[in-house]
């Protein structure tokens, strides 16, 4: 359990609640010779039959939260229920915490669409056909605004819900992820989850979840000078006016992206301040507030303000606002927007900052030379151009992804880290352009973007290696349905090891490690992330999107 940083202790409480079709609470008072169950049948009028006993300190619960823990994977082995309930279970967490006067989070474990006439109820509405169309929105908003009503109320009591969806079919990720959305939490799908090769990954994101510096029932509020405003707010939060954003909980893996628009005259000697004020409740329960001052010099020159751009931020901020834009727009819409902000941009910066030069020549400001890779990377991104080759439930979980992003992790995930392993253990790797052209049959090489961990092993792979690494004697008798590679005490095998690990540390997830052989159909896995060729549903390659920004900026000039 997390501790306080000051004195060191631990002053969180749990409590356990287990639903399919009812809803049912344990009783964990450390006084007790077993833990009590009690079930709530009526889930159309949820309450909360105990208060005392069921949030305790782990230390103070002891034997009988063990047992419980030991007791719940058996007490449910031979339930024969074929249908389930969602909304009803976290509305008890919401009152349960409610009733006990405490914010807090709640980490739901989900497996299948609730389906189960209750409050909640869902359809199959999956049809990855409309994915890509003007008619995906059909499909990727809400089907019924409960989970938005009941998000807001989280939000409103402080309760952050996070979602852990280990699937084996549709669940309706756009409809069940309006209450990580509203209430700061976020959506972890384990598609086909098994122990064997999720379970490392599951373990990990719901330790860094509970263990992770975390500010709780919060509410943030962006202030300027006069001259600039705030006039947008991209993230997972609720908003009951324009001005205060209210996170049940926010943690040092989020970021949230903030439109600053300049709306009045400024002047050199002024300048620009903002100021982001955070009141919110410490996990030790003291209501903090933090506050962070920003003071900007006016650029006297626009040649300035694109020698100082932060590019990474550019594009995290970009990526939150077209997937924000899907809501009402339609793809194409989107694409061509995104499209044309580059056009604009870099034209910008030809008219009027740099010297004269024919007009066939492609002219970039040194900060923002890779503007164009980057937004033709979001262009065919899951989250933004994802199409029928993902499934509705993975196009939802990306964009929803997006929206939390930091800086860093939207950076690895629209352009992916390609290292060539095959030089461990006497090189360090260093990233390749993602791209077939770079990859050689002689090698084995990482592809990972905080989301997915592929290695591509290549037919005429060193023999040593693939032994030293994988224990095999070729390239062709890799086994491609490991999930980790196995502990062979060999400098190789060693060094490639700690350098998974180190990427998932970097990543502050246990992505999951699939292995392929070159030819393999698997391959067209890896192919979708080798974002500098054409794309295997056809989308451009970087240097086709390349010509194409270039005769749009030729147009504008």
């Amino acid at each position: 359990m997390p501790k306080d940083e000051q004195t060191g202790k631990s002053w969180t409480r749990v409590g356990f609640i287990t639903y399919s079709t009812t809803v049912h609470f344990y009783n964990i008072k450390g006084t007790l010779a077993q833990p009590q169950m009690l079930s709530v049948g009526d889930v159309g009028d949820m309450f909360v039959p105990l208060l005392e006993g069921f949030l305790e300190k782990p230390e103070d619960s002891g034997p009988v939260l063990e047992a419980l823990l030991q007791q719940i994977p058996t007490m449910f082995e031979n339930n024969k229920e074929t249908e389930t309930i969602l909304l009803p279970a976290v509305q008890a967490g919401l009152e349960a915490l409610k009733a006990a006067d405490t914010s807090g989070q709640l980490l739901v474990f989900h497996t299948s669409l609730p389906t189960f006439n209750a409050p909640g109820k869902l359809i199959n509405r999956e049809d990855r056909k409309l994915l890509g169309t003007d008619k995906e929105k059909q499909i990727l908003a809400p089907q019924t605004a409960a989970y938005n009503e009941l998000g807001q109320a989280c939000a409103a009591a402080g309760v952050c819900v996070q979602l852990f969806v280990c699937n084996n079919a549709y669940v309706d990720a756009a409809t069940l992820g309006q209450l990580p959305r509203l209430t700061g939490g976020q959506l972890h799908k384990y598609t086909y989850f098994t122990a064997d090769t999720d379970g490392a990954r599951l373990a990990w994101d719901v330790r860094r979840a509970v263990t992770r510096p975390s500010a709780y029932d919060a509410v943030m509020r962006v202030r300027t000078s006069t001259g600039v405003r705030a006039t947008d707010f991209l993230g997972h939060f609720f908003m009951s006016n324009t001005t205060d954003v209210e996170l049940a909980a926010i943690d040092s893996d989020k970021a949230v992206g903030v439109e600053i628009k300049h709306d009045d005259k400024l002047t050199g000697e002024d300048g620009v301040y903002v100021q982001a004020a955070l009141l919110y409740t410490h996990r030790s329960g003291q209501r903090r507030l933090r506050v962070l001052n920003l003071a900007l010099a006016l650029a006297q020159q626009l040649a300035d303000v694109y020698r100082s751009a932060d590019l990474d931020t550019c594009v995290n901020f970009l990526t939150k606002q077209a997937v924000w834009a899907l809501r009402e727009a339609g793809p194409r819409a989107v694409r061509e927007a995104l499209t044309a902000r580059c056009a604009r941009s870099l034209a910008a910066y030809r008219r009027h900052c740099a010297s004269p030069s024919s007009a066939g020549q492609l002219v970039l400001p040194e900060s923002m030379k890779l503007l164009p890779l980057y937004t033709s990377c979001v262009l065919r991104s899951d989250a933004v151009g994802g199409g029928p080759d993902v499934t509705c439930d993975d196009r939802s979980c990306a964009m929803y992804r997006a929206l939390t992003a930091d800086v860093s992790l939207s950076l690895a995930y629209t352009y992916p880290r390609l290292l060539p392993l095959h030089v461990l253990p006497d090189e360090q790797p260093q990233p390749l352009r993602a791209s077939i052209d770079k990859m050689s049959d002689r090698g084995v090489y990482l592809l990972e973007n905080g989301v997915h961990m592929l290695i591509w092993v290549g037919s005429q792979a060193p023999e040593q290696f693939v032994r030293d690494v994988f224990g095999a004697p070729s390239a062709q008798h890799v086994d491609a349905r490991v999930c980790e590679l196995p502990p062979l005490d060999t400098r190789a095998g060693a060094a490639v090891r700690d350098l998974l690990a180190a990427a998932r540390r970097l990543r502050r997830t246990a992505m999951r490690l699939t292995v392929m052989r070159q030819h393999d159909k698997l391959e067209t896995v890896l192919r979708h992330f080798l974002v500098e060729d054409r794309g295997v549903d056809g989308s451009a390659s970087y240097v086709d999107y390349l010509c194409h920004i270039h005769k749009e900026i030729r147009s504008l000039l």
